[in-house]
């Protein structure tokens, strides 16, 4: 059987995860949602506090062309050259035992694009992500 058109056969997920919905938020994977309510719990019984999901962190900011002034003196926005690049934390809270910040992610497949974003929040940010 010859593929004539690639749209016939159904593709899953990239990485075989699966989207869940726990207390209506919706996670990227079961593994993540997982442990969104152990840190709940671990909130509840004060051991972290201040948990935040989804947390961005800008690495490299936007870079745009030079503003240019317009005939009448207006101001006009340079064009953007490059996005950003931000690394988006599955998870952020306070660990009151340690007392910092604890920044984490839940990783089932570490890509290079990862790996980077991970080494630069280190050297930039001096933020070690935690993987869990």
């Amino acid at each position: 059987m010859a593929w004539r058109n690639f749209r016939e056969f159904p593709r899953g997920n990239k990485y075989q995860n699966h989207k869940v919905t726990v207390d209506g938020i919706t996670f990227d994977s079961k593994r993540e949602a997982s442990r969104w309510l152990e840190l709940k719990l671990l909130e509840k019984a004060g051991k972290i506090s201040n948990l935040q999901r989804q947390k961005k962190f800008v690495l490299i900011p936007a870079q745009y062309e030079p503003d240019i002034i317009g005939p009448r003196g207006g101001k006009k926005k340079g064009k953007l050259i490059e996005h950003e690049c931000a690394y988006i934390a599955d998870f952020v809270y306070w660990d009151e035992e340690k007392h910092e910040f604890e920044v984490e992610d839940t990783k089932g497949v570490r890509t290079p694009e990862y790996i980077i974003k991970r080494k630069l929040m280190l050297w930039l940010k001096g933020i070690q992500i935690i993987e869990v």
